[in-house]
């Protein structure tokens, strides 16, 4: 593993994506209140996702975090195998199907280098992920050689025309004093795992311009808006006071193409 990556996986292994929304109680309670409220932050990503219409097909998840959306694919999917870089996520999910009477291929796995032969899978999910992987390029060419022809991937990357891409330039540039750093360097050290990425739609359509169909849309999250502390790193009374003036309404109105989630379909 290169030093790269190994920073990305220490990063993961202390705390799977997710783990912040848990709540106590007994295991299933705490997996069904986490699942709550994520999709109740991020409601596009069932209809991004089609879990409902996944039936008869074999998906792969690159990325499986603590297992929301890979029990929604096994439970309607024909066949289901997911992925991560840590084993933390693979032993979280692997509990979480246990739990509800699921169950699905399970490894830990590298993104640019898939175990997996050409053309295997109708489907390729990864929500979140390929953005933290030191080679994004070589990770979204791998999704494309196991997808069968007319296959489709989904994936979730972050946007870096964003408001949260301008917040932290804010804090971490401009009133650090160092306002010569570029986006890149911003996401880079501060949002997440050492070596986060974000894209521009047209860069964005490089990387996935092998796939004959592509469909990319931004959506505003709960982050771009200040609606929570959920997922947040960076707190402090500043974003209290934000949160309370953020002009919520505006943004949704002037500037509902600023969200950090890039939502990108692509059919091979």
């Amino acid at each position: 593993m290169s030093q790269e990556k190994n920073h990305v996986y220490e990063f993961w292994e202390r705390a799977s994506c997710g783990e912040e929304l848990y709540l106590s109680g007994h295991e299933i309670d705490h997996y069904r209140a986490q699942a709550d409220i994520r999709y109740s932050l991020e409601p596009y990503i069932p209809g991004f996702a089609g879990f409902r219409n996944a039936g008869g097909l074999r998906v792969l998840e690159i990325g499986v975090g603590l297992g929301a959306d890979h029990l929604r694919f096994a439970e309607a999917a024909e066949e289901v195998w997911g992925i991560d870089l840590t084993e933390r996520a693979i032993a979280h999910t692997r509990r979480r199907l246990a739990a509800f009477g699921l169950s699905s291929n399970l490894a830990v796995g590298d993104a640019e280098c898939l175990d997996f032969s050409d053309a295997s899978f109708d489907l390729v999910y990864s929500w979140g992920v390929l953005h933290h992987s030191p080679d994004t390029p070589t990770a979204i060419d791998e999704v494309w050689r196991v997808l069968k022809l007319g296959g489709k991937a989904k994936i979730m990357i972050y946007h870096k025309w964003s408001l949260i891409g301008f917040m932290l330039w804010v804090r971490y540039a401009l009133l650090g004093l160092k306002p010569w750093l570029s986006l890149r360097e911003i996401f880079a050290r501060y949002m997440e795992s050492p070596g986060t990425k974000a894209y521009s739609v047209a860069e964005a359509r490089k990387l996935v311009g092998r796939f004959s169909e592509v469909h990319i849309r931004t959506v505003l999250t709960h982050g771009d808006l200040l609606e929570s502390g959920a997922g947040q790193r960076h707190r402090g009374p500043l974003l209290t006071v934000a949160q309370r003036l953020w002009p919520r309404w505006l943004i949704r109105r002037f500037l509902s193409n600023a969200g950090l989630f890039m939502l990108i379909e692509a059919k091979k």
